[in-house]
């Protein structure tokens, strides 16, 4: 099946997704958490700390709750590039749990050199509300040209005045081999053969991996360290970067609407177009 305006619509079956603590651990070390220093996150990466009760970042809905969307069969995933990622979350996620997550493609766009497909899921409790309602955007190189509309335009801009915050981390060499231990255990991250087919000279870190450190950032620096108190996040990847390599996250906050942009080490940003809901 090709890449078209008639995938919209489609939906997939509903999934029940569940996590445990081990789970919402592992996910924390794998973006970062006590990596500079082993004592300052205890409370996401930690289950026994005394007068620490483990919680959990809220980029972890990502990883625990996305609804799998299916694809058309014949794509080459090499040509493929996460472009967007946004979530908001209902309440503070459960260091375990289960919800049962339904997705939808919700727009296919037709971007000149690719297609984007955008897909959104909701995750309930079973038996209650929503906890988390999550989009994602997929870029797919070389598959565009079909005629299909661009897609929606952004107002974003980037503030001209000094950033409230500014937070760097160095990812380590062997990041992406943590992150995959998450669930994404696709070989552009990996293996060089795939990676090079998709023409990146090695494997690249996953995006996904970028988006938790820059969630960590914001988390520590505009929500003081509150799970609770983080609702919303939004952005755009824009360079993919490599294992080992250095971030910046610039972070301006207006109240409760919060803008972030992510950059390597020349300053090139790597997720753009960043906002956030912070109570």
């Amino acid at each position: 099946m090709p890449i078209d305006a008639s995938l919209v619509g489609r939906k997939s079956e509903p999934l029940t997704r569940s996590w445990t603590s081990d789970d919402a651990l592992l996910y924390a070390i794998a973006v970062g958490a006590g990596q500079e220093d082993p004592l300052a996150e205890l409370q996401f990466t930690t289950e026994n700390t005394a007068g620490t009760p483990q919680q959990v970042l809220p980029t972890f809905c990502n990883v625990a709750m996305g609804a799998g969307m299916a694809l058309p069969g014949d794509l080459d995933l090499t040509k493929m590039l996460h472009a967007e990622q946004a979530f908001e979350l209902f309440d503070t996620i459960p260091v375990a749990g289960e919800v049962e997550s339904t997705g939808e493609i919700v727009g296919v766009y037709d971007k000149g050199s690719g297609a984007i497909i955008a897909t959104e899921s909701v995750s309930s409790v079973p038996g209650g509300g929503p906890l988390a309602k999550i989009r994602t955007s997929l870029f797919f190189r070389g598959y565009g040209g079909f005629g299909g509309e661009r897609g929606p335009g952004t107002t974003w801009e980037r503030p001209t005045g000094k950033p409230d915050h500014v937070v760097t981390y160095t990812t380590r060499a062997d990041q992406a081999l943590l992150y995959r231990l998450t669930g994404d255990r696709n070989p552009l991250h990996t293996d060089p053969s795939f990676s090079g087919r998709g023409g990146f000279p090695r494997p690249i870190l996953h995006g996904m991996c970028t988006y938790g450190f820059t969630g960590r950032a914001l988390l520590h620096t505009v929500a003081g360290s509150e799970p609770k108190r983080f609702r919303a996040m939004s952005a755009r990847f824009t360079k993919p970067i490599l294992p080992g390599q250095t971030i910046t996250v610039s972070i301006w906050a207006d109240g409760t609407d919060v803008r972030f942009q992510t950059t390597d080490e020349s300053g090139t940003p790597v997720i753009d177009h960043g906002t956030a809901v912070i109570l």
